[in-house]
């Protein structure tokens, strides 16, 4: 999210969280995006790869960031220091066997909330999905966040999902009409699905 109508647009969707990248080698970078205006309803959200953690702490007081969502090799020590500060701390896992689950074992402490994504060479945002079969090998005690790939056409598989461990639903690339730029109409029949 980075223009400031389609902020607002999306914002009156009512979702739980709003991401903003701050990884300048996006597409998807924020730049300077104006949040004023956002409800407190809304954790204003900074995603972040391997930034320094007082750089981070620095743009979530300038922009009124609640939660921060890491996307690199950030360690369990970064995690805590940024949380024992008062975020919320999301931290993101590539998942492409369940083999990968045994890595957010040293995070289950410092963290609120892990984000699965499909794994690739990359920070997530390829539009791909991961084999949700396998998040039955999850049985950590950390809730997280499914993502990767979610497309409009996946509302009715996700109810399907009973893991006791799925908070949430991150929706990014696929519900785009380009980087950056969300399609409201979609995103609007998606969360009403989920919501009913």
């Amino acid at each position: 999210m980075r223009k400031a109508e389609n902020i607002a647009a999306v914002a009156e969707l009512a979702p739980e969280y709003m991401g903003f990248i701050f990884y300048r080698h996006s597409p998807r970078y924020a730049g300077s995006p104006d949040l004023s205006a956002l409800p407190a309803t809304i954790r204003k959200t900074g995603v972040f790869v391997d930034t320094p953690p007082d750089e981070m702490a620095d743009t979530a007081r300038h922009y009124g960031l609640q939660t921060l969502q890491l996307h690199g090799s950030e360690t369990p020590g970064t995690c805590r220091k940024l949380r024992e500060a008062g975020y919320e701390i999301i931290k993101a896992f590539g998942i492409e066997t369940a083999e990968d689950f045994a890595r957010t074992a040293g995070y289950t402490a410092c963290c609120d909330l892990f984000l699965f994504d499909t794994r690739t060479p990359g920070h997530g945002g390829s539009g791909r999905r991961f084999d949700w079969h396998i998040l039955e090998a999850y049985t950590g005690k950390t809730p997280f966040l499914l993502s990767g790939g979610i497309s409009p056409a996946d509302a009715d598989e996700i109810l399907t999902l009973n893991h006791p461990m799925l908070y949430g639903i991150d929706l990014n690339s696929r519900f785009e009409t380009e980087a950056g730029l969300k399609n409201t109409e979609s995103l609007e029949h998606f969360i009403k699905t989920i919501r009913s």
